[in-house]
């Protein structure tokens, strides 16, 4: 694939490349990063409706389970039990911050290598556990090396991949995630028909599997154009930026890093510039989007889908093979993504992927309602039980293509070099707090608000796509050290952003006065 690109926003350059393998390669290993975060998503559900392990370690919430006339709503609330869980995103929001220095100063690849250490170490602590708080400090360490590689893996792929297929390859790191949600959810099924403890320990044992993949992939990789020349290594950029382009012919496309790179070093404080009134529209979308993601309510889907299908009715062994279904059909809808999004854009899939969650959203909450009413008591024929499986398959393929994937490419793609460390720590930083308090809450507010959960998420699904509609223009097909010409001619965000951020002529600047 050999050529430019054409831009829908005026005044942007049109860069020459070609598609190398260089570039698929270094795209396709950096994703792994991923891997690490979609397989403790799958694993933890699993393992935290294993008898076994729960009897281990949280043997009141196994006595609640086996007590018949339990109300459903609330036969798992722990708020022990859901630390398991979410313990891990309150580190990774920690370490995220610390990572954006490190990405920083080092480069993007060796905060995924600190990324897979961490993870690693914290695998083996999970898998030999003896007690609780061995367990904790494994998810606290994983939690650390998720951070490390959420903040570096996106940037990472963003400034590796041509301009007019960011977005698809950016997406590869979503492809990831749920790649490994599959995989765990067909691990825990097969480990949990292991009798004794032996089941839960290889589950969460494996993690150090793809913690192996990201650390060897970060010392493979070769650095970004970007942060090499952030760091001082001219003539290694500019050779990169031929090589992976397929092309000599690279001047215009390596000056704009360049001068991306210059403004950069007068910027001493990005935490503090961030806060500028010129970098208004990154700071409102890198804190809102990944807000926005969490409250989709995917992770009550992720996190709990086995725990979630058992409250529907659904026996052990047939609540795991439901969510390694769902998991499936996220991993198949992904690529729907990949393969559209620099085609159609990144709001159309915003915008339809929200309609369609809230709709499946609304019919989920009603189905239970119906069928479990406030008391949490009664009984869901097979037939019903499989509708709710099959909306729930229709909200989790309309975030699989919408939210899941650019609430991690956006976020990555629309700040200037200066800046965009900072930026990216706060996008994982957000997202982890508020996947932290999810996954924290889920459980009692299941057991509190009962069927009224899936009207609230939906709320914020309306909310979440309304404010798309009106706040984010179109990204697709624009240079990343271009895109402030995107919010410059935005109807919003154009007021805050000076003329010199877009490098607005003399003669551009006198045409449009007249």
């Amino acid at each position: 694939m050999a050529g430019g690109f054409v831009s829908q926003t005026p005044g942007v350059r049109n860069y020459n490349y070609k598609l190398t393998p260089k570039v698929f390669v270094t795209c396709f290993i950096g994703a792994f990063g991923g891997l690490i975060f979609g397989y403790d998503l799958g694993i933890s559900g699993g393992v935290t409706q294993m008898e076994p392990f729960l009897e281990e370690f949280f043997p009141y919430v196994h006595k609640k389970m086996k007590n018949a006339h339990e109300n459903e709503y609330c036969r798992f609330d722990s708020q022990l039990l859901t630390l398991f869980t979410s313990s891990l995103y309150l580190a990774a929001l920690v370490s995220s911050l610390f990572a954006s220095t490190i990405t920083r100063a080092f480069g993007r690849k060796w905060s995924m290598f600190l990324g897979g250490l961490t993870f690693f170490i914290g695998s083996a602590f999970n898998g030999f556990a003896q007690n609780i708080a061995m367990l904790l400090i494994g998810r606290i360490l994983l939690g650390f090396g998720v951070g490390f590689a959420n903040q570096s893996v996106p940037v990472y792929l963003s400034e590796m991949a041509p301009p007019n297929l960011r977005g698809a390859f950016n997406n590869g790191f979503q492809v990831a995630i749920i790649f490994g949600i599959v995989v765990a959810t067909i691990i825990n099924y097969f480990t949990a028909q292991i009798k004794g403890n032996m089941g839960w320990r290889i589950s969460l044992g494996l993690a150090c599997v793809p913690a192996m993949m990201i650390m060897i992939g970060a010392l493979v990789l070769p650095d970004t154009p970007n942060s090499l020349i952030e760091r001082g290594f001219t003539e290694d950029a500019k050779k990169m930026l031929q090589s992976i382009r397929g092309t000599s012919e690279v001047d215009e496309e390596f000056q704009d890093l360049i001068d991306a790179s210059e403004e950069s070093k007068q910027v001493k404080h990005p935490w503090k510039n961030i806060m500028l009134p010129r970098y208004r529209p990154q700071l409102i979308m890198t804190c809102f989007i990944p807000f926005f993601q969490q409250l989709t309510g995917i992770n009550v889907i992720t996190f709990y889908a086995p725990v979630l299908f058992q409250t529907l009715g659904f026996g052990s062994k047939a609540s795991l093979l439901s969510a390694m279904v769902t998991g499936i059909i996220e991993l198949l809808c992904t690529f729907v993504s990949v393969f559209t999004v620099d085609r159609f854009g990144r709001r159309v899939l915003f915008l339809q992927g929200g309609i369609q969650m809230l709709i499946s959203q609304i019919a989920i909450g009603v189905m239970i309602g119906v069928k479990f009413g406030t008391v949490g008591t009664g009984n869901i024929g097979k037939t019903d039980a499989n509708l709710i499986v099959a909306l729930i398959c229709i909200y989790v393929a309309g975030f699989a293509w919408s939210w899941g994937p650019l609430g991690w490419l956006v976020p990555s793609e629309i700040s200037p070099l200066e800046i965009r460390s900072a930026a990216q720590a706060i996008n994982v930083a957000v997202n982890m707090f508020f996947t932290f308090l999810v996954a924290q809450l889920f459980l009692t507010m299941l057991c509190h608000m009962k069927f009224g959960l899936f009207f609230f998420f939906a709320v914020f699904v309306f909310i979440m796509t309304i404010f798309i509609y009106l706040m984010l223009p179109e990204t697709k097909n624009v240079p990343i050290e271009e895109m402030n010409r995107v919010w410059k001619a935005h109807w919003f965000w154009g007021r805050f952003i000076p003329d010199e951020a877009v490098g607005v002529s003399a003669a551009e600047m006198q045409q449009k006065s007249v």
